[in-house]
C-alpha cells in the first residue's frame, strides 16, 4: 500500500505496522523506546477517563518521528520535516482537529507550559530540557496571548502532559492492538462528519 492509497478504513492498520517495525528505536535520549513514550501517553489518558480524541492525541502525538513512512515526497506536499507539524499533516485528512492539534502543537505547549507555570520546567527530563532550547525556549508574552486562542488549547496542554509523563522504563501498557479500535472509531467519525 502506498501512501496515497491510504484511507479512513485503511490508515489505523497502517499505524499498527509503523508501531510495530519501527517502535523499538530510540526516543532521543530517554530511557522508553518511541513505541513505549507514546502508548505510555495513551495509557495515561485513558487511565485519566480522557475522551477518544484526546487519547488518540496522546498516542500519535510524535508520529511525525516516522513521516517518512507516509512517502519520500512529504516535502514536495509542503510539509514541514519539523516532526509535531509532519505528523500533524499528514493525519490531516483522517483525524479532527481535536487530535491534530494535539499533535502539531504539542511542542509549542512545552514552550506555552514553561512561560506560564513556574514548576513546570523542573518536572521536565533532561532530553526534553536541552530540546526545549533548540524549539525556541518558553514563549514570549506576546506567543502566550497568541496560543492561549487555539480553540483546542485545554487538550492540547493536557495531551503535553501525559507526553512528559510517558518516559516511564517501568510502566506497563497495553500494547497498540488494545488502542486500534479507538482510533478507528475517531478516524469513522471524522469520515462521517465530513460527509465523505
Amino acid at each position: 500500500m502506498t501512501p496515497t492509497d491510504l484511507t479512513a478504513e485503511t490508515i489505523v492498520a497502517f499505524i499498527a505496522d509503523i508501531f510495530e517495525r519501527r517502535g523499538a528505536e530510540s526516543y532521543l535520549g530517554e530511557a522508553v523506546t518511541m513505541s513505549q513514550h507514546m502508548l505510555q501517553g495513551a495509557y495515561l489518558a485513558e487511565q485519566a477517563g480522557a475522551r477518544d480524541t484526546m487519547v488518540a492525541g496522546a498516542l500519535l502525538h510524535d508520529i511525525g518521528h516516522y513521516t517518512n513512512e507516509f512517502g519520500d515526497d512529504y516535502i514536495d506536499q509542503g510539509i514541514d520535516n519539523l516532526h509535531e507539524e509532519a505528523g500533524a499533516r499528514v493525519l490531516d485528512r483522517f483525524f479532527p482537529a481535536s487530535v491534530t492539534d494535539c499533535i502539531r502543537y504539542h511542542v509549542a505547549a512545552k514552550r506555552y507550559l514553561c512561560a506560564t507555570d513556574p514548576s513546570y520546567f523542573d518536572q521536565l527530563s533532561e532530553a526534553s530540557v536541552k530540546t526545549l532550547a533548540l524549539q525556541g525556549g518558553p514563549m514570549s508574552p506576546d506567543e502566550v496571548a497568541q496560543f492561549e486562542t487555539l480553540p483546542n488549547l485545554a487538550a492540547i496542554t493536557q495531551v503535553r502532559l501525559w507526553d512528559d509523563a510517558g518516559k516511564d522504563p517501568d510502566m506497563i501498557t497495553p500494547p497498540f492492538s488494545h488502542f486500534a479500535p479507538l482510533l478507528q472509531r475517531v478516524a469513522d467519525d471524522y469520515k462521517k462528519a465530513k460527509g465523505i
